[in-house]
């Protein structure tokens, strides 16, 4: 009988150890979860040591430094939000990564916000309020302190939620909550606020429309073509052109517009020569592009790759030129307080320094690469299904719907817009695919059923119309969800701003 092997392995000591790794591996996925918030936390930390280099020593320094590090919260709560419009439709239509896109907009951010980024505190602490806080500085600085604070914290919570708001609206809701806790109703400027409320219903349609009338161009011209290549080689050029030129045209009236005057005239103009420059640039290139590309819709996404990542990087630097400021206006309005405690009748901010712009640009940029993939997923993915070609028809719509609000001096919001351009893109396939005699012709044609230009009395090929109406292409659930959230982030702003400023008043004041 053989000898027995000893037994080597201790059973007692192995399960000790799988014990120990599986703790190891909770350890870890805690850690995980902790390192967002944790990393935000440095960040706030950070921006009030950046900012006490500048101030401290100076009267009422502990006050801004308070106040820097609520408009590093604030900004990352927009990064994480808002700059989502920029890059979702490119990422869901998968011409770039999530990380690609992410770092893309995280620099643009900061190179908008740092080169042409600039201060909207007038409006803020001035024309919201009708000038009712300039008059006692000190309660201008806790006003705006429980604005930036108040928008802040719903913004974070929307973003938790997975609901894309308006940060322009937050804050703008946040000084009129504070506003009315610091002076009553009579302090609120209510023309502008009915203005923002037009434009809560306007742009969003607006957007809807500019970009389902592209893909209605795109749809007509290129893809339900016979030869799409040959046809997209003749249009494409001159989609890049508008894009081109549109953007062009946004960033001299936002971007530019920050750092010197520039008229409607002067941005069109701009708009007008970079646009035909660039269709005529590119048509070389896009049929050197095409070359050897098969006639099939695949091949169109190749062409519209470029576009998009051209239209995302530019998206982000505008925005981070114009949203910082929602940030970091309420920081050069306490600034200025702070260091002018004059009571003049409406407040003078004669700039905003560069250190206030370095904190906004970071912080929206931190907040993104933290926070924003939740968002960019149901803007870019959740809503509708989007192509290049899609997404390219919600990035012009964006940036033309901004540039016509601009121009009529409406004040809007990019996150409405660029999600009623989503919206509009997914509800007009919708009706194209029931309704457009081209889709029934190209459709009948590919089928096999009949050649191109046979009489439709001919016909075998035949729609199952019950079929194409329970074959929704938008999702009905984030549409009200979305418009809900749209509906409260003033008046919820606002009562959040009025009970944070009236508990700051009676502590400090």
């Amino acid at each position: 009988m053989a000898q027995q092997k000893p037994r080597l392995a201790k059973p007692t000591l192995d399960k000790d150890l799988e014990k120990l790794s599986s703790v190891e591996d909770a350890a870890r996925h805690t850690s995980r979860g902790l390192a967002g918030p944790g990393a935000a936390l440095v960040f706030i930390i950070l921006a009030a040591i950046f900012a006490s280099s500048y101030v401290t020593g100076a009267p009422g320094s502990v006050i801004v430094i308070a106040a820097a590090a609520l408009a590093g919260y604030m900004a990352m709560n927009i990064g994480a939000n808002d700059v989502t419009n920029n890059i979702g439709a490119a990422v869901g239509a998968r011409a770039m990564t999530m990380g690609f896109g992410l770092a893309l907009a995280a620099v643009f951010e900061v190179a908008g916000a740092v080169l042409a980024g600039g201060s909207v505190a007038h409006t803020i602490a001035s024309g919201i309020t009708n000038g009712a806080l300039v008059s006692s500085p000190n309660m201008l600085i806790w006003a705006m302190m429980a604005a930036l604070l108040a928008a802040a914290v719903l913004i974070n919570i929307a973003t938790w939620v997975g609901a894309p708001i308006s940060t322009t609206h937050s804050i703008v809701g946040a000084v009129m909550g504070a506003g009315i806790a610091a002076a009553g109703f009579g302090a609120v400027d209510w023309g502008m606020v009915a203005g923002i409320t037009a434009s809560w219903v306007v742009s969003p349609l607006l957007g809807a429309v500019i970009a389902a009338a592209f893909l209605l161009l795109v749809k007509e011209t290129i893809i339900y073509r016979e030869d799409k290549i040959a046809a997209a080689k003749t249009w494409v050029p001159v989609l890049i052109g508008i894009m081109s030129g549109a953007f062009s045209g946004y960033l001299a009236l936002i971007g530019l517009g920050q750092m010197m005057t520039v008229s409607a005239l002067t941005a069109t103009a701009i708009a007008i020569v970079i646009g035909l420059f660039s269709w005529r640039a590119l048509i070389p290139v896009i049929a050197a592009q095409a070359q050897g590309l098969e006639n099939r819709n695949q091949s169109l996404r190749k062409l519209f790759r470029i576009p998009l990542i051209l239209s995302a990087a530019l998206m982000s630097f505008a925005h981070g030129a114009n949203d910082v400021s929602n940030a970091i206006g309420p920081l050069a309005a306490i600034v200025s307080a702070v260091q002018d405690m004059a009571t003049d009748s409406a407040l003078h901010v004669p700039g905003v320094p560069l250190w206030e712009l370095v904190i906004g640009g970071l912080g929206i940029s931190l907040g993104l690469l933290l926070y924003g993939p939740k968002l960019v997923r149901l803007v870019g993915a959740e809503i509708t299904k989007l192509n290049p070609m899609r997404a390219y028809c919600v990035s012009l719509s964006t940036a033309l719907t901004v540039l016509v609000a601009s121009w009529a001096g409406m004040p809007v919001s990019s996150t409405h817009i660029a999600v009623g351009a989503v919206f509009g893109v997914g509800l007009f396939r919708e009706w194209y695919t029931r309704n457009s005699k081209r889709r029934y012709e190209y459709m009948r044609v590919r089928a096999g059923k009949v050649s191109a230009g046979e009489p439709e009395e001919n016909e075998t090929f035949e729609r199952n119309d019950d079929e194409v109406k329970r074959r929704y292409l938008v999702r009905r659930s984030h549409m009200l969800s979305i418009l809900a959230a749209w509906m409260i982030t003033l008046p919820a702003a606002a009562g959040l701003a009025a009970i944070i400023a009236t508990v700051m008043f009676s502590l400090f004041l």
